[in-house]
């Protein structure tokens, strides 16, 4: 059983044709579980729905906490990519171990259809959450990175390793 743990992000962004302002509603996670057939046991849970740019220490809290007690091994966290290293460093730094945790984002929301990398980041980061041994990564871009070496290159909008 891999545990998702969904905490907003542009995954999970909806656009308002009207206003054209993102906004949330509810997670994609379901309908993307479904839509790319997955077989493997996943358990759904919702944190919260929040722009990384403003998440909280207490949001952070909230998923080390739910981090800690999980019984599961392998745990995604669904994240947005503007904190999402920062969240990382703060998991790594709480040595929560025996559990192998990846947290995942999109640069353009699921709602998006095939222009977005949501799904593409989704796949590889439950892939990587059965076969990296236990610490915590960012998945993006097809690739997984060690926590603290990492970054987001504003310029591209990928992720690289620092130094590249």
């Amino acid at each position: 059983m891999i545990q998702v743990f969904v905490t907003g992000g542009t995954f999970d962004k909806e656009y308002n044709f009207i206003t054209g302002e993102l906004f949330f509603k509810d997670t994609h996670l379901k309908e993307m579980f479904e839509r790319g057939r997955c077989t493997v046991d996943v358990d759904i849970k919702t944190l919260m729905m929040v722009d990384s740019l403003e998440m909280t220490d207490e949001d952070r809290s909230i998923m080390l906490h739910n981090c800690r007690k999980n019984p599961h091994k392998s745990i995604i966290i669904t994240h947005g990519t503007d904190r999402i290293v920062a969240t990382a460093k703060e998991l790594a730094e709480a040595n929560i171990e025996g559990k192998t945790i990846i947290l995942t984002g999109a640069m353009i929301p699921y709602a998006f259809g095939t222009s977005s990398d949501g799904f593409f980041n989704l796949g590889s980061a439950m892939a990587f959450s059965q076969s990296l041994p236990p610490g915590v990564y960012v998945v993006m871009n097809g690739r997984y990175f060690d926590w603290d070496n990492v970054r987001k290159n504003r310029r591209t909008g990928n992720f690289e390793e620092l130094g590249e």
